[in-house]
């Protein structure tokens, strides 16, 4: 199979020819940038820059060499973009290494802190010293919350006003970028769209403010989200009709989970977002041949049937250190209709802490619970973090499809 042929067969829950394989098809599986340098060299591979094409969350872009090296056959649509060195500006990372920045990121040192800038010149996310990712500090929605100006926030808000690429580019731009990458590789392409609810509302009121704006005014709460999907579906049309038929596979965002359980009820999830879920990502596949993905973290059993019925065909990162996360019961209970992305490696403790046997035995473990049948497409849970040594990478990765 190729590797497109292998991860599509993986979303029809067909058991491919071996089990498929994401480090970095997007922004929840990559790697951080300080750590990527260190993995070059322990394998043995040439010094390239640092090319950090999230700056919120530091991730590095990923080399050929490396995805070749490790069989992966996914790619995220923006590796198709921002190409050229003139795309890229210098910059250092929190532990001194030198690296690159998309050119348009907003980035100034101030005091004892790095922070980023809107378009409109706000400081909107920082990084203080002894940190090593950017965290939120203005919410655009908090005082002032008119329901007209949403257009406005977005550029106001650090999830939504930091371009990571394709970046600021026109829609012939992109449908040529798009084009372009799908004609040199044949992994699948997934398409990052966000189209975040649930997230939103956190991203532009603060999570307690928005918690309190659900449980004490929803009526306010359910504008509020109808205006969102209204931008979002305007903004879906524009999107897949530049992408659609260079994509695999387009990938929505929103965590409605934590450690313990759901972050919000059944009840709340299917009155507030359900619904909503279901339009957008029913209209996705009615304008491409794709697969709809979700990004959400947490322990998020209780809502997996919801999710289902609003067309739902993959979940990640599948955090099987959550209650209720466990992965033989997911497998039994939602195997069928639901492709796991995900779960192939704890994050949380083994990957950073245990030894690289360990590691490898604990990957063997988990595909052999989550890949018969197909319906499960590998990656550690979330991004490979900064203290994760380079050798427990290898560990996994290369003990994936070491028998079953």
């Amino acid at each position: 199979m190729t590797s497109r042929e292998r991860v599509l067969a993986a979303l029809n829950h067909v058991e491919p020819d071996r089990i498929p394989v994401d480090l970095s098809g997007h922004r929840s599986s990559g790697i951080a940038a300080i750590v990527y340098p260190k993995l070059r060299d322990y394998l043995g591979l040439p010094p390239k820059p640092v090319r950090v094409y999230d700056v919120i969350q530091q991730l590095a872009v990923v080399d050929a060499d490396v995805l070749e090296r490790f069989g992966v056959d996914c790619i995220e649509l923006g590796r198709g973009f921002a190409l050229d060195d003139d795309d890229w500006k210098p910059w250092t990372l929190p532990v001194g290494t030198d690296c690159f920045v998309p050119a348009w990121t907003k980035l100034e040192r101030r005091s004892d802190r790095w922070v980023i800038l809107s378009d409109s010149g706000r400081v909107f996310a920082h990084m203080p010293d002894g940190t090593l990712y950017f965290e939120q500090t203005y919410f655009p929605l908090a005082e002032s919350d008119d329901l007209n100006a949403l257009d406005e926030a977005l550029g106001e808000c650090m999830w939504t006003g930091v371009a990571a690429p394709p970046g600021p580019v026109s829609s012939e731009t992109l449908a040529e970028g798009a084009r372009r990458l799908r004609a040199n590789t044949d992994r699948a392409i997934i398409g990052l769209f966000g189209g975040n609810l649930f997230e939103m509302g956190q991203f532009f009121y603060r999570a307690d403010n928005f918690f309190m704006l659900l449980a004490a005014d929803p009526e306010k709460a359910h504008r509020f989200l109808d205006r969102l999907v209204e931008m979002h579906l305007a903004n879906l049309e524009r999107f897949l009709a530049a992408v659609g038929d260079s994509i695999d596979i387009i990938l929505f965002g929103d965590d409605l989970g934590m450690q313990t359980g759901p972050m919000l009820s059944p009840r709340m999830y299917c009155e507030f977002f359900k619904p909503r879920h279901t339009l957008l990502w029913n209209r996705a596949k009615e304008l491409a041949d794709v697969k709809v993905m979700l990004h959400c973290c947490g322990g998020v059993r209780e809502l997996l049937p919801h999710l289902i019925e609003a067309g739902l065909d993959a979940i990640n990162p599948v955090q099987t250190s959550c209650a209720g996360m466990d992965a033989a019961a997911l497998k039994a209970e939602y195997g069928r209709d639901l492709t796991f992305w995900g779960g192939g490696c704890d994050t949380q403790e083994i990957l950073a802490n245990a030894h690289p046997e360990e590691v490898a035995r604990h990957v063997r473990d988990q595909v052999r619970i989550l890949a018969p049948g197909g319906g499960f497409v590998f990656q550690q849970v979330h991004n490979i973090l900064a203290n994760v040594p380079p050798e427990n990478i290898v560990a996994m990765l290369d003990a994936v499809n070491t028998g079953r």
